[in-house]
């Protein structure tokens, strides 16, 4: 039996960072993991501007508020939710995640958690672990399931490997090029075709 795991931002929603960075303004913030390989110098470079713009959780939970899935995304997701089980396999966090999933019917999300000061203020973040994308495929294997894993971006290519199959979904043309050795697709009709081969 096979499970599949995906990615969140840019396969069922948007990003919420750039939808962070349309509203304020700060075009820095439009940066994502499918221009930056390294997560965590990523994550230190938003904290940064954030403080430098004297923006805080509420600032970002307020843009998330309005964002709404992808078309075609909760479709999809209830067409999987038929024939396997969907894990949501994430960067993001759980303080950004609510309001999104909620309006994905709540699949089951692995992400990580910030961490605030008593101002509001995003001082730091916990990782759930590291590599925490290709250690839940590989957690999920060692029980004896076969896993399809879909993403867009460079923090889902070590998931992709570690999967049965690995499938790019919507990525940017730097990530095709550096890994030309996964199918792409990009749209969920084309995708619905790859996975009924195997669920």
């Amino acid at each position: 039996m096979y499970i599949l795991c995906s990615d969140l931002e840019g396969v069922f929603v948007p990003e919420v960072w750039v939808n962070v960075a349309d509203k304020t303004g700060i075009e820095e913030l439009r940066r994502t993991t499918r221009d930056e390989p390294d997560y965590n110098l990523l994550m230190r470079s938003r904290m940064k501007i954030l403080d430098q713009h004297g923006l805080k959780l509420h600032d970002i939970q307020e843009v998330i508020a309005q964002i709404e899935p992808l078309p075609g995304a909760n479709e999809f997701i209830g067409w999987v939710k038929e024939r396997t089980q969907l894990i949501v396999v994430s960067d993001t966090f759980i303080q950004f995640a609510e309001p999104l999933m909620r309006q994905l019917g709540r699949p089951t999300l692995f992400c990580h958690t910030l961490v605030m000061d008593e101002t509001n203020r995003i001082i730091d973040y916990t990782l759930r672990q590291p590599d925490p994308k290709r250690k839940t495929v590989e957690a999920i294997q060692g029980l004896n399931y076969k896993v399809i894993a879909m993403g867009d971006s460079y923090n889902d290519i070590s998931m992709l490997k570690q999967a049965d199959i690995g499938i790019l979904f919507r990525p940017p043309q730097n990530v095709i090029s550096d890994y030309p050795e996964f199918p792409v697709v990009t749209d969920y009709l084309a995708l619905k075709m790859i996975l009924s081969s195997y669920l």
